[in-house]
């Protein structure tokens, strides 16, 4: 079984757990995730892999971490994530990637990633829910950040902290490639 095998299997698994957990229909997730009932039908089925985007939407609709959705282990005290375990969200042939390192799920969603930007590359992010906030440190290159139609320029060696619940991106505009960590905290589901 491949990598992306494996990630759609335990997508599908986790998917119609935290869907039946939360007592979610499918029309009442779709509804609360913006995403259609048969997307999520198909991925439930593990018949599609579907975008970061949508994945980002369903684990915010269910009050879950990206992490809990991709694979689900009652965690020990301690639980260590081998580099071949993180889960790779996003690439592009350029070399752009977006890495999930860690995640945990108490009190609520929190996220570790590692990003890496090629020049003229970006990513944009619809808005999280509310209260949702991302911390994230550049340590090579420049990255811009648009928040809410604002751009903020970020160099390596720099940090920067802003809520998720708007419309938000990450651009790389030099020559060099972008790398950064990124934290994301949702909060809990109420």
């Amino acid at each position: 079984m491949t990598d992306l095998d494996h990630l759609t299997q335990s997508l599908a698994r986790n998917l119609k757990r935290w869907r039946n957990e939360r007592g979610f229909t499918l029309d009442g997730l779709a509804a609360r995730a913006g995403v259609s009932r048969g997307m999520i039908i198909q991925i439930e089925q593990a018949r599609t892999n579907p975008s970061v985007g949508t994945t980002v939407k369903l684990a915010d609709a269910l009050g879950v971490s990206i992490t809990t959705l991709l694979d689900y282990d009652q965690e020990p005290k301690v639980r260590l994530v081998p580099q071949e375990q993180a889960v790779r969200m996003w690439s592009t042939e350029a070399g752009s990637s977006t890495v999930l390192l860690a995640g945990t799920q108490i009190p609520g969603p929190l996220e570790l990633w590692s990003w890496r930007l090629m020049p003229g590359e970006g990513s944009d992010s619809d808005p999280h829910r509310q209260g949702t906030v991302e911390l994230l440190h550049v340590t090579a290159g420049e990255l811009t950040l648009v928040v809410d139609g604002e751009d903020y320029k970020i160099p390596a060696g720099t940090s920067a902290t802003y809520e998720a619940d708007t419309v938000h991106a990450y651009r790389n505009d030099g020559g060099e490639p972008v790398e950064m960590t990124m934290v994301v905290a949702v909060p809990p589901a109420r």
